[in-house]
């Protein structure tokens, strides 16, 4: 649900077997700063980062990780030469709320929880293309 000034998190998530090495999710939203939202391990095996971004718009990004290697993600909107698309979308109050109550009642609901900070060494990456 968009905070007051209109944000959203969004939380980028790959599976161990994706994550070559220390990878960063970089993009639009913190001007294509590899060290910015540095992915980190998870209790469930994933590798994950979230990152504020405005509501309401798209959000192109790729994964850069160390040694210059950029890849996609394959749960993208859609993509092009820059990488990956997303679009944020809105929800109103209300929405949210019916959204919310209805994923409680579905068995099996994942349900976010704080894991606490996590040490993650700045990784050495190549050469960040500018964009």
């Amino acid at each position: 649900m968009p905070d007051e000034n209109g944000q959203v998190e969004l939380t980028f998530v790959l599976r161990a077997d994706e994550v070559p090495g220390p990878t960063s999710v970089v993009g639009d939203f913190n001007g294509w700063d590899p060290y910015a939202h540095p992915l980190r391990p998870a209790e469930d095996g994933t590798w994950r980062v979230t990152a504020t971004v405005p509501a309401d718009r798209e959000v192109t990004f790729r994964y850069l990780a160390d040694g210059g290697v950029w890849f996609d993600d394959s749960a993208a909107d859609w993509y092009d030469e820059h990488g990956g698309h997303l679009t944020v979308e809105r929800l109103s109050r209300g929405a949210w709320a019916q959204e919310e109550a209805e994923l409680a009642t579905c068995p099996g609901t994942l349900h976010a929880m704080d894991l606490g900070p996590i040490g993650f060494e700045r990784p050495t990456f190549g050469p960040v293309p500018s964009v």
